[in-house]
């Protein structure tokens, strides 16, 4: 295995002692290690079934396949629900349905990018024009690592309005390059993150140009086949696959058949489909060094700074943080009629898979979170730390970009609390936790002052590193 990649080292056992108290005494059974640990695996086995049952139970949930493994230990590898609703098809109960991965699929292309990089056909650090020399950047050098931590700053094609128009329409990827080129940037590469499909669409191009393979056959033979990933395939919106789940959209009356998409469009971005099975397989073969050089699985899971030195939460392909005080690299995605959970916990080699046959309110993201209170325990609240420096110099109002939108946040004082409110709804009451940052709802916010008085306000969460500059 790599260096950094800690592999899970099972406690010493306990001898598990019962005391059983009668009317002739005390008496003092030992308990066999092997009977006590049995007993907790089959405890924990059954409450993940659980959650699952009760996950895939939702109105608005169609079925999923799951994944939990620990170690060498297989948990749950089990299938819920339905893959298909109108002729009442049970999901398998082997887990083994194939679903559209979405944005899981970027961990692939990053991979693909970096076995580019082993053989000397690309280079991180030099702009990406090198390899795409026709796309005009307005004057901007975009190194080819900024495509791959959504730090570019090119606009996002899935949040143009034209998209909307050509989504299930089959048309040359130039006519998309084009859209995306006459945008202009959102900011300044590496001076902030917005979640990118654009530069994922423009990486698979890359891939495709150097290796002289189209994407797909480069991810079959490189990625797929050496991680032994056989039920792993790029996906069609025409070509029937046997075994892969129907896709559902939540709507108002419920759940209805998903969008039309075609798939020249996720291209690198979110084409690929797989199986709870192969997303193991993947896992163990990305973390477990058999796919990528150390150099390289370093770089694909460690977050670079901002060129102001801000650090991030999203390295290659790959979000990189912490859950109940444990790392955990991880990577969600959304798609057509299909929803996509898979993360790792290095320190305890413990791989999560949830993919679900339908989007809407009820998103695999709940369960994986009940996999993770039963597997790791609660979450603890962030520990408040004491403010003192002036609330009044962080007053004010902030605009800047956000996916898809132009984000304005007001900052307001209630006493000694500060009011976030964004977009003037969703009021939150951040806690402070420290150097002039705050945390609620799982975002992080940090003030850069000067002269006293806050210049801007950082929104930190995922694959997001908003800046909002003081307009008020």
């Amino acid at each position: 295995p790599q260096p950094d990649v800690c592999v899970m080292r099972r406690p010493r056992t306990l001898h598990v002692i019962a005391i059983v108290c009668s009317a002739f005494g005390t008496a003092i059974l030992h308990v066999s290690p092997a009977r006590a640990q049995d007993g907790a695996r089959a405890s924990l086995v059954a409450a993940l079934d659980s959650a699952a049952r009760e996950h895939a139970a939702h109105a608005m949930v169609a079925g999923v396949s799951v994944g939990v493994v620990q170690g060498g230990d297989t948990l749950l590898l089990k299938g819920y629900g339905k893959v298909d609703l109108q002729w009442d098809v049970p999901t398998p109960a082997n887990a083994s349905a194939s679903y559209e991965i979405g944005s899981v699929t970027k961990q692939f292309t990053a991979a693909a990018i970096l076995k580019l990089v082993e053989e000397g056909k690309l280079d991180l650090d030099e702009d990406f024009t090198k390899y795409l020399p026709d796309f005009e950047t307005r004057g901007h050098r975009v190194p080819l690592r900024r495509l791959l931590d959504h730090t570019s700053g090119i606009k996002g094609y899935t949040e143009m309005p034209v998209f909307r128009e050509i989504a299930a329409t089959k048309l040359p990827r130039d006519s998309l390059v084009t859209l995306i080129e006459n945008e202009p940037f959102e900011f300044e590469p590496g001076t902030a993150q917005i979640y990118n499909n654009s530069a994922y669409f423009l990486l698979g191009l890359i891939i495709e140009k150097v290796s002289g393979q189209s994407y797909e056959d480069f991810v079959r033979t490189r990625l797929f086949e050496p991680a032994g990933m056989s039920a792993s395939y790029y996906c069609s919106e025409s070509v029937l696959k046997p075994g892969k789940a129907n896709g559902y959209d939540g709507s108002p009356a419920g759940l209805v058949h998903k969008r039309p998409l075609d798939h020249t469009w996720p291209y690198a971005g979110g084409s690929l489909c797989s199986t709870v099975g192969d997303l193991i397989r993947w896992n163990r073969a990305l973390h477990g060094g058999r796919l990528l050089s150390p150099a390289s699985y370093s770089a694909m899971t460690t977050p670079q700074p901002l060129v102001d030195g801000s650090t991030l939460g999203y390295a290659m392909g790959l979000g990189v943080g912490e859950r109940a005080g444990e790392r955990v690299i991880a990577h969600g995605g959304g798609i057509n009629g299909y929803l996509t959970d898979v993360s790792y916990f290095p320190d305890r080699d413990l791989i999560l898979v949830v993919l679900q046959n339908s989007t809407g309110p009820r998103g695999p993201g709940a369960l994986v979170s009940a996999f993770q209170t039963l597997l790791l325990g609660t979450e603890p609240p962030p520990t408040a730390v004491p403010f003192s420096g002036n609330l009044d110099a962080l007053v004010g109002e902030y605009a800047g970009p956000a996916r898809g939108t132009h984000m304005h946040m007001t900052v307001s004082r209630d006493g000694d609390q500060l009011v976030m409110t964004v977009n003037e709804q969703n009021a939150a009451r951040p806690v402070h936790v420290g150097n002039d940052e705050w945390v609620a709802g799982g975002r992080r916010f940090r003030f850069v002052m000067a002269n006293g008085r806050a210049l801007e306000l950082r929104m930190m969460a995922g694959a997001a590193h908003n800046v909002l500059r003081r307009t008020r």
